[in-house]
């Protein structure tokens, strides 16, 4: 997988390509954060690195025409740069707080992404318990939402066999306390890749799950076990 590194060369000639809806989201997420609590991070180059490129950097771990989850979408990062990139993406948002659905809503009708993304007011321990969710994705994404052996839990279960689970992190992979997780809920090979943000914006991993077996149908525990008891 060393060959899907993220090239941010490229990944700016796609932000350039795009600027028009980028914009546009940029705007949209400044107009809204102060009421929907949406992101610390305003200024506008700093998000279009920290959010928009950091979001587009596993644009490549995604086969074509994936349908994809995405759990704790807040404000739409990575899900809605990688939808404006690639138009050959589906997306299901898995949000638990009202307030960033109804944003997320607003934002995908308004960059005209609705028709291939679905919003879902649901924690993520249950759509990993619904036949409608569970085990129904080509791939789950997640950022900045809970510590691998956590994450790998809401993700996981989300999953169709053959599929893969692609977690965004930070300069520390986590993948030391997260691999009896991933082993338990039925992931096989685990990439790392490390890369480094433009402008010295900081060192960030992505961890990239094949999905080899099915996961227990024990997981995900629910009810708030995931996180007080990580496996």
């Amino acid at each position: 997988m060393q060959n899907q590194l993220p090239d941010f060369g490229e990944l700016e000639e796609a932000l350039e390509q795009k600027k028009e809806q980028f914009g546009s989201f940029y705007r949209l997420l400044t107009q809204y954060n102060g009421y929907f609590n949406l992101t610390a991070i305003s200024g506008e180059e700093d998000v279009r690195v920290k959010h928009f490129l950091d979001s587009l950097a596993g644009a490549a771990l995604l086969p074509q025409g994936s349908h994809v989850a995405e759990v704790g979408s807040g404000a739409g990062f990575p899900s809605i740069p990688l939808m404006i990139m690639r138009e050959d993406l589906s997306f299901t948002l898995i949000e638990s707080t009202g307030k960033k659905c109804e944003f997320l809503r607003t934002a995908l009708g308004e960059l005209g992404l609705g028709q291939r993304a679905r919003v879902v007011y649901m924690r993520a321990e249950d759509a990993g318990k619904d036949p409608a969710f569970r085990e129904r994705y080509d791939a789950c994404v997640a950022r900045a939402v809970a510590r691998l052996n956590i994450l790998a839990e809401y993700c996981m279960p989300l999953v169709a066999k053959g599929g893969r689970m692609i977690a965004y992190k930070g300069q520390d992979s986590e993948l030391g306390e997260g691999q009896r997780a991933i082993a338990l809920l039925g992931g096989g090979k685990t990439d790392v890749l490390s890369y480094e943000l433009p402008g010295g914006y900081g060192a960030r991993t992505l961890v990239c799950v094949e999905k080899s077996s099915f996961t227990p149908k024990n997981y995900p525990r629910g009810n708030g076990a995931e996180r007080r008891r990580p496996l």
